[in-house]
């Protein structure tokens, strides 16, 4: 077991694959803004030497001469700030092309563990937020803020006073920096915050849109986003106050600084001490040399919101680098165990499953019946690995669902959800898992199996027919059992199906009961969850799941004897005499 200080520098070391090849792109930059702030200073010392001179010696050819240098070194200034600027855009392309695919892999991770949509997409707008701030001039500021004791000696060797007065000026603006970081750092948090909670109420809103739309409560949903909108505006608006109010003073005391500097140097040239040339060259550099503290400051927003960005994407690479690999382990063929399992809604932490035990073998089909709210869904959630046990495991051919990887082992079960949701694509990619090269021959014999091929090719494009979000062209009998043969694509060892015949028609029932006999007799094992005794007549095992815990197990026909309402004229079977009373309602 690795100790803390090794874990801890196991996670800074993934955290720093994030900039991982980076590092020398921006010592480019780095140098980059440092020849772009040295060829910024043409501009002073062009006013140097025409004051003090081209116009003492009236000297066209020398007015012309420095003339031609000084638009030379101002084109390679352009030069270097384009391919800088363009060099920082494709930064934010390559870090976007790196981690984007991450941050969604956790976006789909996480909904299952009890957070929202709104919250889960936010980090893909993390993603997005870096990648804009690189494209913006929040980058340019900071690479040029280390080259402002250039300009500040400069002035410096101009006059003393002169330099005094324009590090004054940038220590003071300096200290605004830090008070607007101070400001917002808090704010900046309860707005992203605030707006992770408007945007989970519109996604609550558009998926419950024909709900909202039938029972004439949406204008109540309306009112309800737009409290929470409110709140998100107030806060954002309390934070472009205070960005922009200090964006605003920065650049008054820029130019008052500007013009402190015109009368300074005036005064010093009146006593003597400095040149007119002198006067000009030290306005442009100080001016020049407070720029990046003015430009920071106006972009602090979105500086703020790209750091805070950026270290919710290193938490989320520190997270998926956590999970290392296992070792792939032979497809399973024997037995499902469940041991003891125990488990818990990740979003609340209440336990809905407790001290759950049964096996299943190969060519068995178990049914699991109970009431409502009884931990039925639950069990498939945990028997599918989408929520791990608190405690206990679930097994395969006596290994843990963890020592499989998610690709290893979503070949090996097949899983029907109570709500049937389809993917944005075509049939044929709903049915074959979205897998690249699909095999057409398993695409059709999960559609035959489940009888639903002749419907497929009648639709308008057969099996290549789009089916749009979330399949909503289709009825939902026939998006149930399109999501049936998903399930069976390719045979899986474990099928778990939730109410898979809630909206089957009497066809599809009995398509259902031939799709439980067909993964029995391959050597496959059936789950079916069901309130409708219809969806048992295939299973051979039945399961009774009551307030959280498996109150029967057993042969069917013995389980169901005992659930049935009790006959005072006859006694129980023996073998039935030890399960627990469980009244009719079970199958309600």
């Amino acid at each position: 077991m690795r100790s803390k200080p090794a874990l801890t520098g196991m996670k800074r070391k993934n955290a720093e694959k994030l900039t991982e090849g980076f590092r020398g792109i921006f010592a480019f930059l780095f140098t980059t803004s440092g020849i772009i702030n040295i060829l910024a200073l043409t501009g002073s010392f062009y006013m140097l030497q025409i004051y003090d001179r081209a116009l003492t010696s009236g000297s066209v050819p020398t007015l012309l001469a420095l003339s031609a240098l000084a638009i030379g070194l101002y084109l390679f200034q352009g030069l270097f700030d384009i391919i800088r600027s363009q060099v920082l855009v494709r930064v934010g392309a390559r870090l976007d092309a790196k981690i984007a695919p991450l941050a969604h892999q956790v976006a789909i991770d996480m909904p299952r563990f009890g957070f929202s949509t709104a919250e889960a997409l936010e980090r893909g707008r993390d993603v997005d937020t870096v990648r804009s701030f690189l494209g913006s001039q929040g980058p340019v500021a900071l690479f040029d803020l280390p080259w402002m004791p250039l300009y500040l000696i400069f002035v410096y060797m101009l006059h003393p006073y002169l330099g005094a007065l324009t590090f004054g000026g940038a220590f003071v603006l300096s200290v605004l920096t830090v008070i607007t970081e101070l400001m917002t750092r808090r704010l900046a948090s309860s707005t992203h915050q605030s707006a992770i909670a408007r945007n989970a109420i519109a996604d609550s809103n558009a998926r419950n849109a024909e709900i909202l739309k039938a029972m004439g409560f949406a204008g109540r949903a309306v009112s309800r986003f737009n409290a929470a909108n409110q709140e998100h505006l107030q806060l954002q608006t309390r934070t472009n106050d205070i960005s922009g109010t200090f964006g605003a003073v920065s650049r008054v005391l820029r130019m008052v600084l500007q013009s402190a500097v015109l009368g300074l140097g005036a005064w010093l040239t009146i006593q003597g001490e400095l040149s007119a040339g002198a006067i000009i060259a030290a306005s442009v550099a100080s001016a020049r040399a407070l720029a990046p503290v003015d430009l920071a400051i106006g972009n602090w927003k979105g500086l703020v919101a790209a750091r805070n960005a950026f270290n919710r994407l290193k938490e989320t690479v520190v997270a998926l680098a956590g999970n290392e690999a296992p070792m792939q382990l032979p497809a399973p063929t024997a037995s499902l165990k469940v041991e003891k399992i125990t488990i818990a809604a990740p979003g609340s932490g209440r336990v809905l499953l407790s001290e759950v035990s049964f096996e299943i073998k190969a060519g068995q089909a178990l049914g699991i019946i109970g009431p409502s709210g009884g931990g039925k869904t639950t069990l498939a959630r945990a028997l599918t690995g989408i929520w791990p046990a608190l405690r206990g495991s679930v097994r395969l051919d006596d290994a843990d669902l963890t020592q499989w990887s998610d690709d290893n082992l979503g070949q090996y079960i097949g899983y029907l959800p109570q709500d049937v949701a389809l993917l944005d694509a075509t049939v044929e990619e709903n049915i074959a898992r979205l897998e690249e090269d699909a095999d057409a021959r398993a695409i059709v014999e999960a559609a035959q199996i489940t009888g639903i091929h002749e419907m497929i090719v009648r639709m308008p494009d057969g099996y290549r027919t789009a089916l749009g979000p979330q399949g909503a062209s289709l009825s939902g009998g026939q998006r149930q059992r399109i999501g049936l043969a998903r399930a069976l694509y390719k045979n899986p060892f474990l099928v778990v199906m939730d109410e898979p015949n809630s909206n089957l028609d009497g066809e599809g029932e009995m398509a259902l009961t031939e799709t439980i006999k067909a993964i029995r007799a391959r050597g496959g094992i059936a789950v079916v969850i069901a309130h409708r005794p219809s969806a048992l007549a295939a299973v051979d095992l039945v399961a009774v799941i009551q307030n959280g815990k498996m109150v029967a197990f057993g042969p069917k026909e013995e389980i169901l004897k005992s659930a049935a309402p009790a006959d005072p004229g006859n006694r129980q079977a023996p073998a039935a005499q030890n399960a627990p009373r469980v009244t009719s309602r079970v199958l309600a």
